[in-house]
């Protein structure tokens, strides 16, 4: 059976974006992702907003810092960061982070069913840089603070309900989140050079006030099997948690995180990696290396935020590189989905699809000017497989 017909059968509600694996073929390992020719063919010419893009593809620009959002009274929050889409009706809402501290945050943007803006408020006010998170199930937001001893804050889409923070996730250099909802757990990257990759098991699930962290332990190979581990005091103080549990598998620069189908993908920014961990199966393996890219000739460097479409291709967006949105595809092909010209002081970040999946939201965090208060938020609508 094809890994994506396999996938496409097992999504698991319109939050798990299903991507395939090399792991889902069975007990060998396969290379990681390789250079080819993407789903969308070549990329065009820059369009009024600087964004190239494949032919079909449209962008526009849905919000910058400083600035009202739409016709709201609204002010965009600086530094846009990470971000995921929420159902609203028969509309949608992307949330995004702001990585400024102090002052960071989360702010939201409601859609019509037409994609038309009807409002945008804060989510989250008086953190420190909230960099990534992730979506729970139960439709919040984990926004996560990248500082040392940094918390997460379950907020509240839909604005009605006030944040809270969440210290039994543990005290570190938070980046990005993923919930499992068959092993009901959260999976948690941490930014540090000796980072390690965590899990929170709730007490119950969809209450996020108690539970068990827990260090992946695994051996320095990059690939194998891994164990996990209880973290004795997830304060982090005097120990940090990463330098708790002896064997904890260190990891050079946790980024993003994404969940489908008994698998978990995450970024390493350091080695400028993207990890794959069969969770049924406590395996793990590379789904792409850019060391391991013949001839220099890499098209994803910079890895960063990562989100999934339901068809089963990965989204991941770079922090410098060539401003790029990259693409790998369940044939593990890696290629270049669209290019952001003119904004090289910059990231991308916080890739989201609308429930359709018919539209990419995300954010270049300094814009045109390289500086947090030029962020710009974009929107790219078109034949996206689904």
């Amino acid at each position: 059976m094809e890994r994506r017909t396999f996938l496409r059968g097992a999504v698991i509600g319109s939050s798990a974006a299903a991507f395939g694996g090399t792991l889902m073929r069975g007990a060998a390992y396969a290379a990681p992702a390789q250079p080819g020719t993407g789903p969308y063919g070549a990329l065009g010419a820059a369009d009024a907003n600087g964004i190239q893009l494949p032919a079909g593809f449209t962008s526009r620009v849905i919000a910058r810092s400083g600035q009202n959002v739409g016709s709201t009274t609204y002010k965009w929050h600086s530094a846009p960061d990470g971000g995921a889409c929420f159902a609203d009706g028969a509309g949608w809402i992307y949330v995004s982070n702001s990585e400024i501290s102090p002052g960071g945050g989360a702010s939201a943007v409601r859609f019509s069913s037409a994609g038309a803006i009807l409002g945008a408020y804060r989510i989250l006010g008086d953190t420190r840089s909230n960099c990534a998170g992730g979506k729970t199930p139960w439709n919040t937001w984990l926004s996560c603070e990248e500082v040392t001893r940094g918390y997460v804050y379950e907020t509240d889409p839909y604005g009605v309900n006030a944040a809270v923070q969440r210290p039994a996730m543990g005290q570190f250099k938070h980046e990005a989140a993923a919930a499992d909802p068959v092993r009901k757990a959260i999976y948690l990257t941490e930014d540090e050079t000796d980072g390690c990759f965590y899990r929170f098991l709730p007490t119950t699930w969809g209450n996020l006030s108690a539970g068990t962290l827990q260090v992946l332990k695994a051996g320095t190979a990059t690939s194998g099997s891994f164990t996990w581990a209880n973290v004795p005091d997830r304060d982090g103080s005097p120990t940090t948690t990463r330098s708790q549990v002896s064997g904890a598998k260190k990891f050079n620069g946790g980024e993003g995180c994404h969940y489908a189908n008994d698998t978990v993908w995450f970024t390493t920014k350091g080695d400028n990696r993207v990890w794959q961990l069969n969770v049924a199966a406590n395996t793990y393996e590379l789904a792409y290396d850019d060391s391991l890219v013949p001839g220099g000739a890499a098209p994803l460097t910079g890895v960063d935020n990562v989100t999934g479409s339901s068809y089963g291709d990965l989204y991941i967006a770079e922090d410098g590189g060539n401003m790029e949105i990259c693409v790998i595809t369940p044939d593990d092909v890696v290629a270049p989905f669209l290019r952001i010209t003119g904004q090289s002081s910059s990231e991308i970040t916080g890739p989201a699809f609308s429930p359709a999946g018919n539209r990419l939201y995300f954010s270049s965090q300094r814009g045109t000017s390289g500086s947090s208060s030029a962020g710009i938020t974009y929107e790219v609508t078109g034949p996206f497989r689904v």
